[in-house]
Order: structure tokens, then sequence, then C-alpha cells
């Protein structure tokens, strides 16, 4: 463990970059036997060439490979001039091309951009999207701008990433992040394919998350709280985790928490609560709810969307204790911003699983005192994976310029049809048609899929498939090496083992 980062397990306010260092170095020491004996077993050379190399490629996955500050200035609409600070980190070449959210908030700084870059370049491994990591940030409040000068901010900033070869298809790609949307999305796509990306047939591709008449794919938007809720319930139905904490697997009276009433947290507590979980508590920024008897996420966000807020609503009271997040329920879900569980108040959190929505929620000395307490941790890496799962099919379908299915519906349907009539007529056949023909129908669940898997259907299966696959894989890992109820570790140990295998067969250095 390098010498700066000793002191991060107890620090109360550690920074961003560190604390995502620090797992990963702490995943390290874990792995370092199994990455020299195992994975490097068919290397002809001698262990302590082994030893050398395998230390080189850590050092070339640690650090953040580029980092782009742009300053611009912006006329606002009422004359008057701002200047506009924004950030975009490309932490992983091993794989291209880099991916990553642009996000719009007062708190984007050097260190932020970089941590989460770094932590995209795990999140990407761990579920085996071929991406690296990056990510971007403008520094601003989007509440304070209208939408004519978002827009101006939004396609300069593009522009000035597309300059420094931080936007394109193959290069860098974006995605929706804190503050942003499909709108900004479908600006920064626009600008690319108008000005750098003219001659560039796969333009489209610079960037995700765009709206589904701009290239965009079916279920984008809600990805990322779909795949919370597959992480969640992957763990939640297996029994060997459940008992280590003192819980049943599955979701049968089950509470759970939200603090961030955004894209991801209202999409988890849809998911959750058509599962069987009750929703007792949604904080935000301006004020928090509460109902033991449980809120109804549609009612509230019908609610959000006519008032601006949550705070009001009339399926809850008005939340006036300490925190919300210390309050009794089984599940605590943290949809916010990082470091919102620390060292300070860890121990007054009661659930007994929390499933980490936003980027690094929990400090490193928060998670042992969770861990102590007997805590499930479901790491960011692993569960908040769902928004690039889906922005890479999205990838996928403008590379390929065609929606998927779209060529072989009519031929699935027909050919199901000639499935129908053929089970008909070797009935008739066989008994005769004394009384009529014998009909052969199809099923409701039967009819829905007659044409094959929507784009829809395909999105959602692929999401479920990934984040099935790769709970497994920590699980296992988990297992394997007796980390108890360090579900973060066993994920960084997997991705460091697949982007260890990436660099250890592309050679390192020319």
């Amino acid at each position: 463990m390098p010498e700066r980062l000793v002191a991060i397990p107890e620090a109360e306010n550690p920074g961003f970059f560190e604390m995502v260092e620090y797992f990963f170095h702490k995943a390290c020491i874990l792995s370092e036997d199994k990455l020299i004996d195992e994975d490097m077993k068919n290397v002809r050379a001698t262990r302590e060439e082994k030893v050398k190399k395998a230390h080189g490629i850590l050092k070339i996955i640690e650090p953040c490979a580029h980092i782009l500050e742009v300053n611009f200035p912006l006329q606002k609409d009422d004359g008057t001039y701002e200047m506009i600070n924004g950030y975009r980190a490309q932490h992983s070449h091993h794989r291209n091309p880099c991916k990553g959210g642009i996000r719009y908030s007062l708190d984007v700084c050097a260190d932020e951009v970089k941590a989460l870059s770094a932590l995209m370049t795990y999140k990407c491994s761990c579920v085996d999207v071929p991406f690296g990591g990056g990510k971007a940030g403008i520094k601003i409040d989007p509440k304070l701008y209208s939408e004519n000068e978002l827009e101006r901010i939004t396609r300069r900033f593009a522009i000035e990433l597309a300059k420094k070869g931080f936007l394109g298809p193959g290069i860098d790609v974006p995605a929706p992040d804190m503050g942003t949307g499909e709108r900004e999305m479908a600006w920064i796509a626009d600008t690319f394919a108008n000005t750098i990306g003219y001659q560039d047939m796969n333009a489209s591709a610079c960037i995700t998350g765009k709206p589904i008449n701009q290239g965009g794919i079916h279920g984008r938007t809600s990805a990322t709280g779909r795949g919370v809720f597959h992480g969640l319930d992957n763990f939640i139905s297996e029994a060997h985790f459940m008992s280590q904490i003192g819980m049943f697997p599955g979701w049968g009276g089950k509470t759970y928490i939200v603090q961030g009433f955004g894209n991801v947290g209202l999409h988890t507590c849809r998911y959750l609560t058509r599962a069987g979980a009750t929703c007792v508590g949604v904080a935000e920024w301006d004020g928090s709810i509460y109902n033991p008897d449980g809120i109804d996420p549609k009612a509230l966000e019908e609610y959000k969307l006519e008032n601006g807020t949550i705070v009001g609503f009339p399926g809850a009271t008005a939340y006036t204790g300490e925190n919300l997040m210390f309050e009794e329920c089984d599940i605590l879900i943290p949809a916010a911003m990082e470091k919102a569980i620390h060292k300070g108040n860890a121990h007054n959190i009661k659930a007994k699983i929390i499933g980490e929505a936003a980027n690094g929620p929990i400090t490193p000395a928060a998670d042992k005192i969770l861990q102590d307490n007997g805590c499930l941790i479901i790491p960011d890496m692993y569960i908040n994976a769902g928004g690039v799962t889906v922005s890479y099919f999205e990838w996928l379908k403008n590379l390929n310029h065609v929606s998927y299915g779209r060529l072989s519906f009519k031929y699935e349907r027909e050919s199901n049809y000639h499935l129908l009539q053929s089970v008909q007529n070797s009935l008739e056949k066989r008994f005769g048609r004394v009384g009529g023909p014998i009909p052969v129908t199809p099923s409701d669940e039967f009819m829905s899929r007659m044409s094959g898997a929507s784009e829809k259907d395909i999105v959602q299966s692929g999401l479920d498939y990934s984040m099935e696959r790769t709970a497994r894989g920590i699980m296992d890992t988990t297992i394997k090496m007796n980390l108890g109820l360090d579900l973060r570790t066993a994920a960084y140990v997997n991705s460091i083992s697949k982007i260890f295998t990436t660099y250890r067969d592309s050679g390192v250095s020319f």
C-alpha cells in the first residue's frame, strides 16, 4: 500500500480519487499471487521476471491517462458574460473507446472526474463491457440557466472536447450523468455530426443516452435503476449471503429508503416496489418524506413532475428527524452524491443491505464500520453498471445502423404461424376433422412473443443476463477468497484480473 494512502481507511473526508486508489490497492495486494501464479502461468519467464511484469502492469492500470480542463466564455441571455469551467478525464485505454458520463454540478473538480473515470474503468471491466473509463463534468448548477444558455454551454463543450480528441465514436463516448439527460446528449451528437464528424458515417455513436429518434435505444433511461434492482435481486435471492446478515431470501416484507429521487432513484423505486418491497422514505436535496406504511413511487413521480419537488407529497409526511438514512429499514439506496456515508455517521445506519446506486457514496472508513456491523454492501462498480451496459448496446446499434429485431420481426411471426398451422394439420391428420377443424390458438404469453424479441426485450434481457453473470462472478470470488461480506474487494479483484489479462496479452509498452 503506498504511503500516501495508508491513512485513507481512517480518514473522515478522504479525496474521492484516493478512495478509489485505496480500494484498488487493497484488491491488488490480495490478488497479487493469483495474477503471478495463475494468470501468468503460461508466460515463459522466471518468477522474479513475472513479478516485475505484474507490478509493471498494475502500475499502468492505476493512474489516469489524460485529463483535459477547458475554460470558455458564455454570453448569458441578459447580455452578461461568464467563464465556464469543464473537465474530461480518460483513465484507461486498455479498451477503446473510453466511456463515461457528463455531469453538470457545482462539485465538479479535477479530483472528482479522475475518480469517476477510474471507477468507470473498473465498472466496465466488472460487467464485461469492452470500454476504457472516462468522465466529464461542467462546474455549473443547471437549475440557474435557461435552456438557451444550457444549449450554448453544451455545444461549446462538445466542440472543445472534439478538437482535443476527447469525443468520437472510436475515441471517447460520453453519456448522461447527474444534471444531464437525453436533451444534452442530442445537442452533443448534433454538434459533433455537423462539425468534426461531418464525414463520419458513425457520428451518431459519439455519445449514448440520446432520444430514440436521434439514434437512442429503448430502455436506456431506466437502465441504471433496472440494473440496481437486478443487482440487489441477485444477492437478496442468495441464501448464503442473506444468512450472514440474519435475513431471509426474497423481497417479501422488505422495506427500503432511497436517498435521491432523480433518474436512478425514481426507476429503482419503481422496480423494487414491483418486486414486492415497500418504500418507507425518500430523501432529496430540498427535503425528505417518510411513511412507514409505504410510499407509491408512481404517485410520487407524478407529484414531482407537476411541482418540481417531493416536498408536500400528500402520500407521506415531511421527515423531521436527524437524517432519513438513520431510520429503520432493510435496504438503503444512496442514489445521490459521493461520500454520503462517512466515518462520522456510518454507525447510525440501521439498514442491513446497502445498494450503492450513486458513485462512491461510502468512504473506506464507513465501509469498515458497516461491515463490522454486519451490513452487506453491494458495490457501486457493479450495482450501477446498468447504465453503461445499455449504453454499450446503444453504441453497437449506432455502429450497425439498424435497430435490434427490425430485420427479423416479420419472418419470426410468419414462422410461428406456420408452426401453429403445422401442429393443427398434424392433429387433424391423426384424429380426423369430425366435428370441424381442430384450432390451435396461441396463449396470450406466446401471442405477445410471436414476432420475436422487440428492441426493449433484447436490451432488458441482455442487461439481466449481464448483471446475473457478474453477480455470480463476485459471489464466487468472495467465497473462494474467504472475504465474508466484502463484495467490493471481490468486484475489484475480478475487474483488475480482466484488465491485467488484456495488458498481459497486448503488450505494455512501446
